[in-house]
C-alpha cells in the first residue's frame, strides 16, 4: 500500500526523507524542512499544499511587518549620528549679535523645583533681556515662588502678570497672547515652567537668528527625573522618540516643521505674519502649531547646539500612561497619516511576533537573532542620542526600561485610535482636527480618572 500511494502521487518519496509534514487545524497541514516552510508537490496532491502556501505567505508578510521597525531604528541611528557629527564637526564661532530678548513663561502651579527652574533664567549671562511670568488668577500657588525671584534676583528684570483674556480652549495660549503683548522686545522665547537651563542658553538661542531666513529655534532636552520608574520611562522617550524622531522627520521632508515646547523662540514680526498666538488659541499641540505655520511660510526651524535640561517629577504608571496618551491623541490629530504609519516603528511587538512566527515555523535562530537586533538597534539609539549625543548621563542607568518603555508606548499608540478625549488640568476636552473643545459636563471617571490624577492635573507645571 505505501508503495501505491508513493506512485499515485507521482514520485518517490525517498527525496522528501528530511522533511516532516505538521498537521494544522481544520485537517491541513504543510511541511517543514527545517529551514523553512515549502509546498511540496506530494503536499498539494494531498490537498495540504493550499493551507501551507497560505501559511507560508502569511508567515513572510508578518516578517516583513517585524522587520520595518528594526529598519525604521537603523534609519533613526543613522540621523541621530549624523546630526551630531555634523554638529561637532561645525565650529563655535562668538558672535556679536545680541538683540535684546523677552523670556515668556506661562505658568499655572507649582511644578517640581520650581523655583530651581525659575531661578536658572535669572542667572543668564546675556547683555539684555527680560523675564515676564503670567498667571490666570491672582491665588495661583506659583504667584510666592515668582515673588520670591524677585527679591532673590533684584538686578534680573522680572514682571508677573496676573490673569488673562480668555481667546479660546487652550489656557496657556490664552496667557502666551497677553505675555507677548507685555513684551519689550521683539525676540520672544518661551518655554514650559519644568525646564531648566545653562547660563549659556540665550546666546545659544538668539545666535541662530542672525540669519533673517530663520523665523523660529528650537532644543532638544537632557532629563532630570526624581527617581520613580515612570519619571524614567518619560526621561527615556526624549532620546528614544522625540530627539530620533524630529531628526528622521527632518531628513525625510528636507526641514524642520515643528518646534517642541520645551525652547519656542521667534520674533513678534514673524509671529504676526501667521496669525499671532491668538490664531492658534483653540488648538491642542501649540508647539506644533507655532512651528509648523513659520515653516509654511518659509522660513526655516533651527535647533540650537546645546540642549535644556527638562526636570520630571515623581508620579505613577497610572499618570504617565494619562499623559503620554494625551500627547498622542494630540499627535494623531494633528498628523494623522503619520500616526497611522507609527505602526511600523514599534519594535517590540513586531520583534515578539517575527520569535513566535519563527518558532511555529522551526526556525529557532531567526527568532534568537531578530530579538537580539532588536534589543542592539533599540539600546544603541537610546545611548548614542541620550548619552553620546546630547550629554545625558543618566540614560545609561535608565537602559534597563526600554522593553517596557516600549510595551507601554504600543499600547497608548493602540489607545490613542479609540478616544479624542483628553483631560487637562481638571477639564475634559474633546481633540478633533487638532483643536480643542471642551466638555463642561463630561465625567472625569469616563476616562478613568483617579484622585492622584486628578491632582496632578489641579497643581501641575504650566498650563500646557
Amino acid at each position: 500500500m505505501p508503495a501505491r500511494d508513493s506512485r499515485s502521487v507521482g514520485g518517490n518519496l525517498s527525496k522528501y526523507s528530511g522533511i516532516r509534514l505538521r498537521k494544522e487545524v481544520c485537517r491541513s497541514g504543510f511541511l517543514f524542512d527545517g529551514r523553512e516552510p515549502i509546498a511540496s508537490v506530494i503536499a498539494v496532491r494531498l490537498g495540504l499544499g493550499a493551507t501551507g502556501m497560505l501559511l507560508h505567505i502569511l508567515y513572510w508578510i508578518a516578517f516583513v511587518l517585524a522587520a520595518a521597525p528594526l529598519v525604521y531604528y537603523a534609519l533613526s541611528l543613522y540621523c541621530v549620528l549624523g546630526y551630531f557629527r555634523a554638529l561637532r564637526g561645525s565650529p563655535f564661532l562668538k558672535s556679536s549679535y545680541y538683540p535684546p530678548v523677552s523670556i515668556l513663561k506661562p505658568v499655572r502651579g507649582v511644578d517640581c523645583e520650581a523655583y530651581e527652574n525659575f531661578a536658572s533664567y535669572c542667572l543668564l549671562d546675556y547683555p539684555e533681556y527680560e523675564l515676564i511670568f503670567a498667571v490666570a488668577d491672582s491665588d495661583d500657588p506659583a504667584v510666592p515662588v515668582i515673588e520670591k525671584l524677585q527679591t532673590d534676583f533684584p538686578r534680573c528684570c522680572i514682571r508677573l502678570i496676573k490673569g488673562a483674556e480668555r481667546i479660546g480652549a487652550n489656557r496657556k495660549v490664552n496667557s502666551l497672547c497677553r505675555l507677548v503683548g507685555e513684551a519689550k522686545y521683539d525676540l520672544v522665547v518661551m518655554s514650559d515652567s519644568d525646564v531648566r537651563v545653562d547660563p549659556d542658553y540665550l546666546e545659544t538661542v538668539v545666535r541662530p537668528f542672525a540669519d533673517p531666513q530663520v523665523g523660529a529655534v528650537t532644543a532638544f532636552c537632557r532629563c532630570i527625573t526624581g527617581g520613580s520608574v515612570a519619571a524614567d520611562l518619560g526621561a527615556l522617550g526624549m532620546h528614544l522618540d522625540s530627539a530620533p524622531g524630529a531628526l528622521v522627520a527632518r531628513m525625510l521632508e528636507g526641514k524642520m516643521q515643528f518646534a517642541f515646547g520645551w525652547t519656542m523662540a521667534t520674533t513678534k514680526r514673524r509671529l504676526s505674519e501667521i496669525g499671532g498666538w491668538e490664531a492658534m488659541a483653540n488648538h491642542h499641540s501649540d508647539d506644533f502649531e507655532l512651528g509648523n505655520r513659520i515653516a509654511g511660510r518659509g522660513y526655516t526651524v533651527e535647533l540650537i547646539r546645546k540642549p535644556v535640561w527638562m526636570v520630571f517629577p515623581k508620579e505613577t504608571i497610572e499618570q504617565y500612561f494619562r499623559h503620554e496618551l494625551r500627547w498622542s491623541i494630540g499627535l494623531k490629530n494633528v498628523r494623522p497619516t503619520a500616526y497611522r504609519w507609527l505602526l511600523l516603528t514599534h519594535g517590540l511587538p513586531g520583534a515578539l511576533l517575527a520569535a513566535v512566527v519563527a518558532a511555529r515555523a522551526g526556525w529557532g535562530g531567526v527568532a534568537t537573532a531578530h530579538l537580539l537586533a532588536y534589543l542592539s538597534l533599540r539600546l544603541s539609539l537610546a545611548w548614542t542620542t541620550g548619552v553620546w549625543g546630547l550629554g545625558d548621563r543618566g540614560t545609561t542607568k535608565r537602559l534597563w526600561l526600554v522593553p517596557l518603555r516600549d510595551a507601554l508606548s504600543f499600547i497608548v499608540w493602540v489607545s490613542g485610535f479609540f478616544s479624542e478625549k483628553i483631560m487637562w488640568r481638571g477639564l475634559v476636552y474633546r481633540v478633533k482636527n487638532g483643536k480643542l473643545f471642551p466638555l463642561p459636563n463630561a465625567d472625569l471617571t469616563m476616562e478613568g480618572a483617579t484622585h492622584g490624577a486628578r491632582s496632578r492635573i489641579a497643581s501641575s507645571k504650566t498650563i500646557s
